[in-house]
């Protein structure tokens, strides 16, 4: 076994901008919502540093699906356990970055 959990989300919490935009809270609230519904050996909430694409926050990423999601909001929690639970998709929060790599946003 490579992997002792069916999905894992990571949540960037550090960086120059998601640190302020809130991801602290999509992240507690994914982790809580896990727990209630008694996942927490089916999926993984993980607090991430950085991940290169300051600017673009709050940023997730779920593996092992490689999807990441950019500008998050507390309002998208359903959504993302819709994805970690049931492997739903949400669209609207997908990242699309420009270039491969690092894509942080000037911050001035």
């Amino acid at each position: 076994m490579s992997n002792p959990y069916r999905k894992h989300a990571l949540v960037c919490t550090y960086g120059k901008t998601c640190a302020t935009q809130e991801s602290e809270s999509i992240w507690r609230a994914l982790k809580q919502r896990i727990a209630e519904r008694g996942l927490e050996d089916d999926v993984r909430i993980t607090r991430s540093g950085c991940m290169g694409q300051c600017g673009y926050g709050p940023i997730a990423c779920v593996y092992p699906d490689n999807v990441w999601y950019a500008a998050l909001e507390e309002g998208d929690v359903d959504a993302l356990l819709d994805h970690l639970i049931d492997g739903k998709i949400h669209e609207p929060r997908v990242y699309q970055p420009r270039d491969p790599g690092n894509n942080k946003r000037p911050v001035t």
